[in-house]
């Protein structure tokens, strides 16, 4: 049986199913196994790990402790109140109509991050002129309709992962920025930040980057020094001002001090480091890597909700859920009538309701005739069903992304 424990009630002999923390942060190369030392469960805490899901199944219980069932359970009555006190923010035009803009931000923003980082491996100093326009041309998208780029930012590929993983921290920042009421040039210094806040990875040697396993605790020092590297970067142009230095140096700090490089705690963190570091886990716990298998975004969005109680400003937390939905534009869901939908625009006041482009049927097994269903409308005027949970689109082994469009419909 699957349960959830607080990591001070680890003993020896326990097995370790899920170390209930994003997988770039903790010091082992497996998230399951069976501990065997007390040094393994003394690494399981300094690495700021505060509950795991263990398997009474295969080693020693904790009698008392809630079932990860019931432990989920939880989470989502607490992400149900949530959800239904959270303002969308407007859109100006159609998923459909920014999806064919946001392909080719996509792909030149991408390009852009790729040379920045070349530049950099070769000792040369950022170029602001040339990255500002596309800062402003990313914020531009996400004013017209932030479902668009954003989901489209999800598609990833093992060898352009660096580089669009930078593009979606930018993007999901600058949302975040919007969504809070931030002004324009805090914005778009949040931006600037997004974009090149993972610079220092130019540093870090392909073999390592791109490793298709996990990395060595050697390895894993070489990544942990490119907050510090990135901002030696960028103090080399001086048109970069204190806010993306400040999210580059700071993305990987956490709440409880357990972060990187200057292991900063509460209070010390700047508010948008801390915005960025949940952007940057959110965008990468969500992304396919050779050794990872990436999580739905309403999957990764209920970990880091469950890892703010640690890591993370629970407020910011909260305010993140609301800018992108609990159910995130792009994310595919079951419904209570067995159709498999894509969620392509958010409620504007009820984030359980959103509009979803229905076109398979789980009951048959089959595609159906795609159309837009709004889940905050009746039967018989466009709506009458419900979701009842997100769903892996590998387990049906259907694309999701193929029926975004229809939102113009």
């Amino acid at each position: 049986m699957l349960k959830k424990i607080d990591a001070s009630q680890l003993k020896v002999g326990m097995y370790i199913h899920d170390l209930s923390v994003d997988w770039m942060t903790h010091p082992f190369v497996r998230n399951r196994f069976k501990i065997s030392s007390d040094d393994e469960i003394r690494k399981i805490i300094q690495a700021g790990i505060h509950d795991v899901v263990i398997d009474s199944d295969k080693g020693l219980d904790v009698q008392d402790a809630p079932t990860l069932a019931e432990a989920r359970a939880q989470t989502e009555k607490e992400l149900t109140a949530l959800a239904q006190e959270a303002p969308a923010a407007p859109q100006r035009v159609s998923l459909g109509e920014e999806l064919k803009r946001a392909s080719v931000i996509r792909h030149q923003a991408s390009g852009l991050v790729r040379s920045v980082m070349q530049d950099a491996r070769l000792g040369k100093a950022i170029e602001v002129e040339q990255v500002s326009p596309m800062v402003q041309t990313i914020t531009e998208s996400i004013l017209r309709n932030p479902g668009a780029l954003l989901g489209m930012l999800r598609i990833k590929t093992k060898d352009d992962y660096t580089f669009l993983h930078s593009v979606s921290v930018c993007a999901l920042l600058v949302a975040f920025c919007r969504s809070r009421g931030m002004d324009a040039d805090t914005t778009y210094q949040a931006g600037l930040g997004g974009l090149l806040h993972d610079t220092g990875k130019a540093l870090v040697p392909d073999k390592v980057l791109n490793k298709p396993g996990p990395l060595t605790d050697e390895e894993f020092l070489l990544i942990k020094k490119h907050p510090k590297d990135g901002y030696d970067i960028l103090l080399k142009s001086p048109e970069i001002g204190p806010i993306p230095l400040d999210i580059t140096l700071h993305h990987h700090e956490r709440r409880d001090g357990s972060g990187y490089p200057d292991k900063q705690g509460e209070g010390t963190i700047s508010e948008l480091a801390q915005m960025a570091a949940i952007v940057d886990v959110y965008d990468a716990i969500t992304a396919d890597r050779c050794y990872h298998k990436g999580l739905p975004a309403a999957e990764a969005l209920r970990k880091i909700y469950e890892w703010s109680k640690f890591h993370f400003n629970p407020k910011y937390v909260q305010e993140f859920m609301r800018c992108v939905g609990i159910y995130p534009v792009g994310t595919m869901v079951l419904l209570e009538s067995g159709r498999l939908g894509v969620v392509v625009e958010p409620h504007e006041t009820n984030l359980l309701a959103p509009k979803v482009n229905v076109f398979f049927n789980t009951k048959k097994n089959v595609y159906i005739k795609p159309e837009t269903v709004d889940l905050s409308r009746a039967l018989g005027f466009g709506g009458g069903d419900k979701i009842v949970r997100h769903e892996s689109p590998a387990k049906w082994n259907v694309d999701p992304m193929r029926f975004m469009a229809l939102a113009e419909a």
